[in-house]
């Protein structure tokens, strides 16, 4: 189930910057409907994530900080995308992205769970 979760949340990083980049050539139609599909690709980091949090035999509050900030990562998605397409400002949520990334980047190598990169 990990690679599952591994594989879901690498396809949705890949997803959002083609997204973004047929916002910035102007193909709008197709940056809807990569957006539509990185959609259902939080569905799927969701569900293997709760999968990988549920088979767990105690869950220590590690893990809940992890799928914590892997809500935060998703919801910082979304919202650059929202944002970039209005033409708004938002390198707030840029840096807060980059933050989250690398925490729950770090906080999943880590923990047992995960794979031991670190």
């Amino acid at each position: 189930m990990i690679h599952a979760h591994m594989t879901a949340w690498f396809l949705a990083i890949v997803l959002f910057f083609v997204s973004l980049g047929l916002h910035k050539s102007g193909k709008e139609k197709g940056s809807k409907i990569v957006q539509m599909v990185l959609r259902v690709v939080y569905l799927l980091i969701l569900l293997t994530g709760l999968m990988l949090l549920f088979s767990l035999d105690s869950i220590s509050l590690t893990y809940i900080l992890k799928a914590a900030v892997g809500l935060w990562v998703i919801s910082l998605l979304e919202l650059i995308l929202i944002r970039t397409k209005k033409n708004e400002k938002a390198s707030i949520l840029w840096i807060q992205f980059i933050v989250a990334l690398l925490l729950v980047l770090y906080l999943g190598f880590s923990l047992p769970l995960g794979t031991d990169l670190f």
